[in-house]
């Protein structure tokens, strides 16, 4: 009795011994075939893959055109902290557009110091790089000040808006950067935009320096 299960079980090692030999033999095959027609087909090594075919937002990579707005108002301050959180972000502010709809009572100069100061508090806070542009046309004299930290000022040069001026900053960009511009100027938004920046109203601004 034991030597027959004995020769029973050298059987069936056997049995599947052979068995394996031959499915190894067929893998081998398929392998072999697969990478021949890889060889015929000159097919390069798989680096896309189908969900890289989808366009969606990347982490890091989103623009101030992926922001969201339905479900905040282009008047709520969120939008703008939205928008400054993007990486890289870039405010240019047209300043005689925001003070003059904010404080157009108050001398310019009050009206440059109390918008620049708030200027420094929001740099502080987010961290977005940010200039200022003020029209030249309105000096009589050169204007001694010390930008505050974090805070870029610009004046126009004789012949040249702050309109323009912005618009050139704007075009100094690289693409891609997310660049916000603060002006009510029509002209200036529609310029900015196809320029590939996104505007925001003055009003905008100022609701969010009252938060500071």
């Amino acid at each position: 009795a034991e030597s027959a299960l004995e020769a029973s079980r050298r059987a069936t090692r056997e049995g599947r011994s052979v068995e394996d030999m031959r499915l190894r033999l067929l893998l081998d095959t398929v392998l072999d075939a697969a990478q021949g027609l890889r060889r015929e087909l000159a097919l390069p090594p798989a680096s896309v893959h189908p969900a890289d075919t989808v366009e969606a937002v990347e982490p890091g990579k989103m623009t101030p055109k992926d922001i969201a707005t339905r479900a905040l108002s282009e008047m709520d301050p969120a939008l703008l902290d939205q928008l400054l959180a993007l990486p890289q972000a870039h405010l240019v502010v047209d300043g005689y557009n925001v003070t003059k709809t904010g404080y157009p009572t108050m001398p310019l100069d009050k009206q440059r110091l109390r918008l620049l100061g708030g200027l420094a508090v929001l740099a502080a806070q987010t961290g977005a790089e940010m200039t200022c542009v003020f029209d030249g046309a309105e000096l009589v004299a050169p204007v001694l000040l010390a930008p505050p930290r974090g805070v870029r000022v610009l004046f126009s040069k004789p012949g040249v808006t702050a309109d323009e001026l912005i618009r050139q900053l704007v075009r100094a960009e690289p693409p891609g950067r997310p660049v916000v511009v603060v002006s009510t100027d029509r002209e200036v938004a529609d310029g900015v935009a196809k320029a590939g920046a996104r505007p925001v109203a003055s009003a905008l601004l100022l609701k969010r320096l009252a938060r500071t």
